[in-house]
């Protein structure tokens, strides 16, 4: 579950990249969810995990990145009103 998770935030991570490029910006309307389901799924595998849970806090950390950012950007290019 955490090598899930992790390529979901590296994916996130990606897309949230490519929503600063201008122009793209409403990518980070399909991002926000994205990255929050992520937030979701790293968080249980991180609970689930009984050994080492470096690979969920680094998707964790991926996935709540990509959603501060995306958000940023959307309020700052004037997407959210």
């Amino acid at each position: 579950m955490q090598v899930i998770s992790l390529i979901w935030g590296i994916v996130a991570i990606i897309g949230m990249l490519i929503g600063f490029v201008p122009l793209l910006g409403a990518l980070n309307w399909l991002n926000i969810p994205f990255a929050g389901v992520g937030i979701i799924c790293s968080a249980v595998a991180v609970g689930v995990s009984r050994g080492s849970k470096r690979m969920g806090v680094a998707a964790l950390s991926c996935c709540t990145i990509a959603l501060f950012f995306g958000l940023i950007r959307l309020v700052l290019g004037g997407g959210v009103i």
